[in-house]
């Protein structure tokens, strides 16, 4: 009588032991498919109707220079997103195989912040005034404090802007090392935002929302760099012998 009410426990447990896995693999394959459906509906940026033509300054190793490259390429409309986008499009162009100038795959910029020009403050200032957009409720400073470099505060022409390129660690930290290297993918980077974006005159980078002193040991990422043609700038001998 004891071993038929010990067998009817037992098959008892075994039916909830299994009723609960079969549940528990339900309710994760369930989950699981939210979380993918959730991914694929949810854009990165807003989305566009069609792409457009762009220019990409890509650099070669090879030769040292810096050559314009035309796009198809679908962007946002917002600004910042757009910016971002396109040098996340840059990346990608020297992550494929054969690529002229290897870099590592994946996201470059965490961040762009686009400020009107000019800036008020020291130089050494700008990092920590530009990790804010401009808006009302972020004034710059009042006073105008002179600079030592004043074609890096200055707007050329009127809406004039700073771009502040807030680079990722994981890209950063992967970047191979060398001086022509380092400055062939900062010229890239500053060329190509002077082709698609005329309103951005200079160019800063942060590292995860941080000051950094190099690239990858060598291209200095503390300095203002101007917005300029870089492909003519490349290819004269004075800027490969830096």
């Amino acid at each position: 009588m004891n071993t038929r009410i010990q067998r009817i426990i037992f098959w008892c447990l075994f039916g909830c032991i299994v009723a609960m896995a079969a549940l528990l693999i339900f309710h994760r394959q369930h989950f699981r498919n939210s979380v993918a459906s959730l991914a694929e509906d949810t854009p990165l940026d807003a989305p566009t109707a069609s792409t457009e033509p762009i220019t990409l300054l890509l650099a070669n190793d090879a030769d040292g220079a810096v050559t314009a490259a035309n796009r198809q390429i679908a962007l946002p409309q917002e600004a910042t997103a757009r910016v971002r986008s396109l040098l996340d499009h840059l990346n990608n162009e020297y992550a494929l195989p054969g690529s002229t100038h290897p870099l590592p795959p994946g996201a470059m910029v965490d961040d762009v912040f686009l400020l009107p020009l000019p800036i008020v403050g020291h130089t050494d200032n700008a990092s920590a005034t530009s990790t804010s957009p401009a808006g009302p409720g972020n004034s710059p400073p009042s006073t105008l404090v002179a600079s030592t470099d004043p074609a890096a505060l200055q707007p050329l022409s009127p809406g004039g802007e700073l771009a502040v390129v807030n680079l990722r660690s994981s890209f950063v930290n992967q970047h191979p090392s060398g001086v022509e290297v380092e400055s062939l993918t900062l010229l890239s980077i500053v060329g190509t935002l002077h082709a698609n974006v005329p309103q951005i005159e200079q160019v800063r980078f942060l590292v995860d929302g941080q000051p950094r002193e190099t690239l990858a040991g060598h291209a200095d990422l503390l300095r203002t760099y101007p917005s300029r043609d870089t492909s003519i700038a490349a290819a004269s001998p004075s800027e490969k012998k830096k």
